[in-house]
């Protein structure tokens, strides 16, 4: 049998392995810290924001939002308009409710035509939990048209929601609107985050020599004055559990000013202001700061307000409900004609 060897090794030797393993890791630690760290700090959270923005959730939840008919509204076409490269903006069109047997099986020029009829046409700017259908039957049973973007981000609509991007959407979409709809009327309709875009390419508008017909907003903010308790566009990012504590939020470089109250000095179109008065989210305080601002630019005979009892319970979203809207918004377009 073969006998086992026995090696000794001195203390020197020893305090070489050791130093050797601790400069080695030693090393590799100071390359983590000063190289690896940072480089995932800055690099991370754009992998995540790209992979979410490719792959993140659309909601409502299994919804093809390229068939309005599915939503109960079957006098509806949806279409996709480009308002800048890279961008596809979905679109809703739903005519008067007079015109819906008419409507049936019509291709897109067919409802591009038709605004060109002479009634009022509404472009409905939703909020951030996006558009109420509701409102869209309401104005089509008034026999009014009604468009309907999803900004970019919303729906099925691409690209990266941003407050210059819908701005850019809301201008679009009107200039499109514009140029087939003759003399038409033409109203814009904000509600919650719609009242930010609505008035700021109303001010853009007014930049360009252009003066709205009409304007309404519903349950408006103002952000100079109240404290915006989360980001408008914070459901458009995704957040693991955590990850805000070791790296920024992507949203934190989405930066919203939404200057209502200065844009309320610019514009000189009529305004109809609609609040709730125990609205959750915006105090019925704000609207009527805000009314005082327009009607002192404009006169109180083209800046009008009506709320709504609180005993109501219709809160940030629920106004459709009233059945005295239809007759309000009614009396609003009849004296834009007039």
């Amino acid at each position: 049998s073969t006998v086992p060897l026995l090696t000794w090794s001195s203390p020197e030797s020893s305090v070489g392995v050791w130093f050797s393993w601790w400069l080695k890791w030693g090393l590799l630690a100071l390359f983590v810290v000063f190289i690896v760290l940072p480089y995932t700090v800055k690099v991370l959270p754009n992998l995540i924001q790209h992979y979410v923005y490719a792959h993140r959730l659309r909601v409502p939840f299994f919804a093809d939002l390229s068939r309005p008919d599915e939503f109960s509204l079957n006098h509806t076409i949806n279409m996709y308009l480009t308002p800048e490269e890279g961008i596809s903006l979905g679109v809703w069109h739903t005519v008067p409710a007079s015109q819906w047997k008419e409507a049936q099986g019509k291709d897109l020029a067919w409802y591009q035509d038709s605004l060109g009829a002479g009634g009022p046409v509404f472009i409905y700017l939703h909020g951030n939990l996006g558009t109420s259908i509701v409102c869209q039957q309401i104005l089509s049973g008034l026999g009014y048209h009604v468009l309907v973007p999803d900004y970019r981000g919303f729906g099925d609509s691409t690209g990266e929601p941003t407050e210059d991007g819908l701005t850019t959407d809301a201008l679009y979409l009107y200039n499109w609107v514009k140029a087939r709809s003759r003399n038409s009327l033409i109203v814009i309709w904000g509600h919650s985050l719609g009242t930010g875009v609505a008035t700021n390419m109303a001010v853009e508008l007014v930049k360009q020599g252009v003066v709205l017909d009409g304007v309404i907003l519903e349950g408006i903010f103002n952000a100079a004055r109240q404290n915006i308790p989360f980001h408008p566009f914070i459901w458009y990012y995704w957040k693991y559990p955590g990850i805000g504590y070791l790296f920024k939020e992507p949203w934190a470089e989405n930066k919203v000013v939404f200057p209502t109250e200065e844009n309320l000095k610019q514009m000189r179109s009529p305004v109809l202001f609609l609040h709730s008065e125990d609205d959750h989210l915006v105090p019925i305080s704000i609207p009527q700061q805000l009314h005082e601002v327009a009607a002192s630019v404009q006169g109180a005979e083209r800046v009008k307000m009506v709320t709504f009892e609180g005993s109501l319970g219709y809160l940030h979203n629920g106004l459709y409900r009233d059945p005295r809207l239809p007759g309000i918004i009614k009396e609003f377009v009849q004296s834009l004609e007039g």
